[in-house]
């Protein structure tokens, strides 16, 4: 008898509940009966171009929904997906759509494929009994029932087959390719909807970025529950009141939210006295070191519970959860215990370690991918033979985290092995930011690491190639919009903005510490003095990083240059930088999305005309006074979005 499959748990929650919800969208709520038919009507005009058990199908729509559908409509076509970011610049994209070599293409986002196509009822046409209006293109309409609904294809995969292929951050300048089976991905979705406690009246938020493996984990639990998915209108982040506001409306008891943006929330939430949603039942934070104190802090203020969660895309999403109270004395917050189907083990040289010593954390089980796309040398690197398994050919894969199990059974994590770094909760080996850097004549070395503040934006400290543009030992001079414009440039045409340095300081040379390794802390330091030297040389001072009250530029709006002193003031809070001018650029000057959303709460707790601020509004005016001059005039809500720049990518997830 076959093994079961990832859509045989799909059927049977079709079979059982058919008028319940399965996808919730901004213009309608489609029942799993909906979904069944429609995404079979998909997956036969998919079969009918060439889709089919070990194939990929490429996935590059413009909103959510349909990446959905089109998720579940290539498994029922027995092919693979894989969904391109559409953040992604240009030449990273067209790299990845090269590399996955998928037998045929849907979407039409400005960033899909010239081959990509949109099914019939992709676009609305659904009939009041699901049915889809049409084939797509003419092409592969495949068999109906007596009731005219589109029968799925018949191909069969096996478990062994490729569910999809997701690309991952690689120090070798190439991202890479995860390959995960359908195994994987059916026992994945029952092991996370089984440690959760999904049921059918769940309502799951998705607000990962497309083409983020967290993605996986907010569709597929979900679905193989009976659970709801609910979709945003596109791709755009939500900021912290968007995010309150949608949970709200659409009745989402789950989402699961990075750690930085996590913290946003919970800011926003007791700047305003707010709980959460009163159905919203559960927040899984993940993807950084979580600090305990705010996990209290929610804990006692929230009814929303938490779950701290951890994985890899190697080892399909998650492997690991934490759901229960944090005790008072705890100095981590546990990364949990493992799913159903996965085995954790802390090894040093190879051996397991008594439980509370550190050790390198090793994952094993059948949740493990295949390997890396096209790249048997890295797979052979960290999915290894499993010696201490009893299972013939078992593998386990070596994560480079550092860890514990401690009294509990909990995992706890204790940093990396080597430099890899979480950057906004993607991984990130440093040294391919740092080659491509140096490729520029200018620069002779560098090195790149998360600010100390908030880890979410990089720095980068370069030294020069000649030496009359290197500043005394000692000081960290930073660069100016225009020549770290001209540096990062490249950069932005090959990496995603996440990626990207947005901070940059010339120094004369890169410090070691006592181990021989470059002393980050310190050049953390001589960037603190040039920051607190401007300041002192400007007049602005510390006391600028308030308000901004008694902060005054001739000729601007409002009387006494309100409301001008007083966005000036909230730019330097956030942004941390006291020296910070009124025609300096937010996105120039180490803003990104998160601290974007941190700005505008801010600026609504004190300006009443920023009460519908948008980030549009930043986009457009992205210095303290272009905002200002728009909040004193045609308000936020007149400020359309300018096109959009690098700086709108690398969104929360």
């Amino acid at each position: 008898m076959d093994a079961p499959d990832v859509l045989d748990l799909w059927d049977l929650r079709v079979r059982h509940q058919p008028d319940a919800p399965a996808l919730v969208t901004p213009d309608r709520v489609l029942t799993h009966r909906s979904v069944d038919r429609l995404t079979d009507a998909w997956a036969a005009s998919l079969a009918g171009r060439g889709a089919g058990p070990g194939r990929l199908v490429g996935l590059a729509f413009a909103d959510p929904g349909r990446t959905v559908l089109g998720m579940l409509a290539a498994l029922k076509a027995g092919a693979g997906f894989t969904v391109l970011d559409d953040r992604l610049p240009a030449a990273a994209r067209d790299s990845l759509v090269r590399r996955t070599e998928a037998a045929v293409w849907l979407g039409d986002g400005a960033h899909a494929p010239a081959a990509a196509y949109v099914p019939d009822g992709a676009a609305g046409g659904l009939a009041d009994d699901g049915r889809a209006g049409g084939t797509a293109a003419g092409e592969g309409a495949g068999a109906a029932d007596a009731g005219g609904h589109p029968v799925r294809p018949p191909a069969r995969a096996a478990g062994h087959d490729v569910a999809y292929v997701l690309f991952t951050s690689g120090s070798t300048g190439h991202p890479k390719g995860t390959l995960i089976e359908r195994d994987s991905l059916r026992r994945f979705a029952a092991a996370v909807a089984e440690r959760l406690e999904l049921a059918a009246g769940d309502r799951w938020l998705q607000v990962a970025s497309l083409g983020f493996d967290v993605l996986i984990e907010e569709v597929f639990p979900a679905l193989v529950a009976g659970a709801a998915v609910v979709c945003r209108a596109d791709t755009r982040a939500l900021d912290a009141e968007e995010l309150h506001t949608t949970m709200a409306r659409t009745g989402t008891t789950v989402v699961e939210l990075s750690t930085q943006y996590w913290l946003e929330y919970a800011r926003w939430l007791d700047a305003r006295g707010l709980t959460t949603p009163p159905g919203l039942r559960l927040v899984v934070v993940g993807g950084e070191r979580m600090d305990p104190r705010p996990y209290r802090e929610w804990q006692a203020r929230q009814p929303a519970r938490l779950a701290h969660v951890y994985g890899l895309t190697e080892c399909t999403v998650s492997s690991t959860f934490y759901t229960g109270l944090l005790p008072a004395d705890a100095a981590e917050v546990p990364l949990g215990t493992p799913l159903r189907d996965v085995e954790i083990s802390v090894r040093r040289d190879g051996r397991p370690v008594p439980r509370g010593e550190s050790g390198e954390i090793h994952i094993g089980g059948p949740l493990l991918a295949r390997g890396f796309l096209d790249d048997d040398a890295a797979t052979a690197r960290r999915f290894v033979p499993d010696p201490l398994s009893a299972v013939p050919g078992a593998r386990v894969y070596t994560t480079g985290d550092l860890g514990r199990i401690d009294a509990d059974g909990n995992l706890v994590f204790l940093g990396r092995l080597d430099d890899q770094v979480k950057i906004r909760g993607h991984r990130l080996e440093p040294a391919r930011v740092e080659r491509a850097l140096c490729e520029d004549p200018s620069v002779e070395q560098a090195v790149v690491f998360p600010d100390p503040a908030t880890g979410t934006v990089l720095w980068a400290f370069t030294v020069p190639a000649d030496p009359e543009r290197a500043p005394l030992p000692g000081e960290a001079v930073r660069l100016t919009a225009a020549e770290r414009d001209a540096l990062v440039a490249p950069l932005e045409e090959q990496l995603p903005d996440w990626a990207v340095p947005r901070v940059l300081y010339r120094v004369s040379v890169l410090p070691k510490n006592p181990h021989g390794k470059i002393d980050k802390r310190r050049l953390s330091d001589w960037a603190t003095a040039t920051v607190t030297n401007a300041a002192t040389a400007t007049g602005t001072g510390t006391a600028a990083t308030g308000t901004g009250a008694g902060y005054t530029v001739p000729g601007t709006p409002g009387p006494g240059g309100e409301p001008l002193s007083t966005v000036l003031g909230l730019f330097r809070e956030v942004l941390g930088a006291p020296e910070l001018g009124p025609d300096d650029d937010f996105f120039e000057h180490g803003g990104q999305s998160l601290l974007a959303m941190r700005l505008l709460a801010r600026l609504r707790e004190f300006l009443p005309s920023a009460a519908g601020l948008r980030a549009s509004a930043l986009l457009r005016c992205p210095t303290p006074r272009l905002l200002a001059g728009a909040l004193a005039t045609a308000g936020p809500r007149e400020a359309g979005p300018r096109q959009a720049g690098p700086q709108e990518a690398g969104l929360p997830r």
